[in-house]
């Protein structure tokens, strides 16, 4: 079993950049597919991007496309989401998640009961 811990979130104008990390507890993190999801206030919690076990397979929503960019370091246990051009309705809790078997799991959050606390991310205008 491996224990995610989200950090790196922060209150940023519009148009700046942020960088999350999500850093793992657990010799088999670098086994897992893992995912970035958020959830604005009276929101249901969405997708935001994924990286396979190798960083050979990446995901990403279409509202972040072109702006986010998900990367990991195995070495380190982390994965990063860098968050580019950052509008307000980026603002949200920002969770991450794992999956052993693959990226295209990580698109349904609805599939995981276990999150831990998140990072905030809020974008003013």
């Amino acid at each position: 079993q491996v224990q995610l811990v989200e950090s790196g979130g922060g209150l940023v104008q519009v148009g700046g950049s942020l960088r999350l990390s999500c850093t793992a507890s657990g010799r088999t993190f670098s086994s897992y597919a893992v995912g970035w999801f958020r959830q604005a206030p009276g929101k249901e919690r969405e997708f935001v991007a994924a990286i396979s076990w190798d960083g050979g397979s990446i995901l990403y929503a279409d509202p972040v496309k072109g702006r986010f960019t998900i990367s990991r370091d195995n070495a380190r246990n982390t994965v990063h989401l860098q968050m580019n051009s950052l509008k307000p309705e980026d603002t949200a809790v920002y969770y991450c998640n794992g999956d052993l078997q693959g990226t295209w799991r990580l698109k349904t959050p609805t599939r995981y009961d276990d999150w831990g606390q998140g990072t905030q991310v809020t974008v003013s205008s």
